[in-house]
């Protein structure tokens, strides 16, 4: 069977998307693959198609339980049932039936956490594992926009199985994460198949305003004024909360999303936004990666965003239905220093380095040396996998490393703001495009209509939805 043959059967496509047929290609010839896909260009099928066309099990390992959960509910839609998530959220007698079964499975979904449990490893040692996948591949790079500290762990893993092709896939990688990837990977000589970052139905728009309350305000007319489904991102769980509040107060149907939140809230609302009972979301950027809505018309930035990167793989919560959509940026002069302090702070000093390793040396434990010396759960987890390679010294020096690094994007994500050509063009020079763009809506500087489509849609869409009430009226009647 011929790979369009088995795209047919398993999809139901006649054809695939851009870069899919050479990163499957590739996986099937066992060549370890890197795949840099946009949003919603469908990199799941990457893995699974290859998946069905080869002998043995294949491990995907995920960032997030939610994204996890979707995949494996999407697959079972589908039609496909052996497969499974081995998460924290099995209770033990699951977790133990699972594992007796784990053979069974075609497609086995974890995360990086569960493969530095020892038991685990083992099991996988053991199976024939004819792909791993690493999703959201971005995550392993130090400390970046989405860093996930077990994601290094992947490398020491890799290292003790008997290791099949590895395929990362991830949508947004500048050139440092592109070459953390490898490294962490331990992969032999990858394929990159890199497709265009360019989303031509997402218009980019900065808009300059001299205070908080300043965007408050826009923030108010521009929801009022125009469609969703949208996202806010804002700064901090406060500001989520405080927006959500006043946005409710006018009615807006809107709720916030963070990490402070419990994980059966998150999951509610998370819920509410996809099948469209609230058009609004302020979230912290806790909330986007795995949630996979079509029909996202808006998405505005309270705050200034760490890294280019970071806002890219944001904005492509928009438009994934291929219809015009807009990424709205929000800027005050104090901007620069809130972030700058934000991100530094979330990195831990040289003191806090130097008082957690006293702390251990006086028989404290992690968790309370962590909290005595002001670490960050994420800093701890961090420290911790420096601590099995490196002296205090050292740690201390890639921190300092890394701090520098953080200045340096952020300085790229300021010049983004204060661009006076082609917002476009500048973001995708960031990640080494050069396009030619003509388009009617593509940014601030390009200049945007009046983008009356915003409004057109909410007609169309309720038209749209009146007729089919009618005719359903009309057929029960008749």
């Amino acid at each position: 069977m011929n790979l369009h043959d088995a795209l047919k059967k398993h999809f139901g496509y006649d054809h695939f998307r851009p870069g899919q047929q050479a990163i499957v290609e590739n996986v099937l010839r066992g060549r370890d693959t890197i795949g840099l896909l946009p949003t919603g260009m469908g990199k799941s099928l990457c893995y699974q198609l290859p998946g069905y066309l080869m002998e043995g099990t294949v491990l995907i390992i995920s960032p997030l339980v939610s994204l996890m959960e979707d995949q494996v509910l999407q697959m079972k839609r589908n039609g496909e049932k052996r497969v499974i998530a081995l998460n924290s959220s099995l209770v033990h007698e699951q977790r133990q039936k699972a594992f007796r079964r784990l053979a069974d499975y075609k497609f086995i979904f974890t995360s990086p956490e569960m493969l530095s449990q020892s038991f685990i490893v083992d099991v996988f040692k053991e199976m024939n594992l004819a792909l791993i996948v690493i999703d959201e591949a971005h995550c392993i790079s130090q400390w970046g926009f989405d860093f996930r500290p077990d994601y290094l762990r992947i490398r020491e893993f890799l290292s003790i199985i008997n290791r099949p092709a590895v395929l990362a896939l991830t949508a947004t990688a500048d050139q440092k994460v592109l070459e953390d990837i490898p490294f962490y990977l331990q992969m032999i000589n990858p394929i990159i198949e890199r497709q265009s970052l360019d989303r031509p139905n997402i218009a980019y728009s900065v808009v300059q305003l001299e205070s908080v309350a300043d965007k408050t305000e826009w923030i108010k007319w521009r929801l009022l004024s125009t469609t969703g489904p949208g996202i806010v991102y804002a700064p901090s769980r406060k500001r989520a909360d405080e927006l959500a509040i006043i946005l409710q107060s006018i009615g807006v149907h809107a709720q916030s999303y963070h990490a402070g939140k419990e994980q059966d809230d998150r999951s509610i609302i998370q819920d509410q936004f996809l099948n469209g009972e609230i058009d609004w979301v302020c979230a912290t950027n806790a909330f986007g990666m795995g949630v996979h809505k079509e029909n996202v018309r808006q998405v505005i930035h309270d705050q200034l965003p760490a890294t280019v990167a970071g806002y890219i793989q944001e904005v492509g919560r928009a438009g994934r239905d291929g219809r015009q959509s807009v990424a709205t940026l929000l800027y005050t002069p104090a901007d620069e220093r809130l972030t700058n302090f934000i991100i530094q702070t979330d990195l831990p000093s040289e003191e806090e380095v130097i008082h957690y390793a006293k702390l251990l040396e006086k028989g404290e434990t992690q968790i309370n040396a962590a909290r005595f010396s002001g670490l960050t759960d994420t800093a701890l987890r961090v420290i911790e996998y420096y601590r099995e390679r490196c002296s205090t010294e050292e740690i201390i020096q890639k921190f300092k490393m890394l701090a520098i690094q953080k200045d340096e994007q952020l300085k790229k994500m300021l010049a983004l703001v204060h661009s006076t050509t082609c917002l476009r063009r500048t973001i995708l020079a960031y990640f080494n495009e050069n396009i030619v763009t003509n388009l009617r809506d593509c940014c601030t500087v390009c200049g945007l209509s009046d983008m009356e489509w915003l409004a057109n849609i909410v007609q169309k869409d309720e038209l749209q939805a009146k007729q089919r009430w009618d005719e359903r009226i009309t057929s029960l009647l008749t």
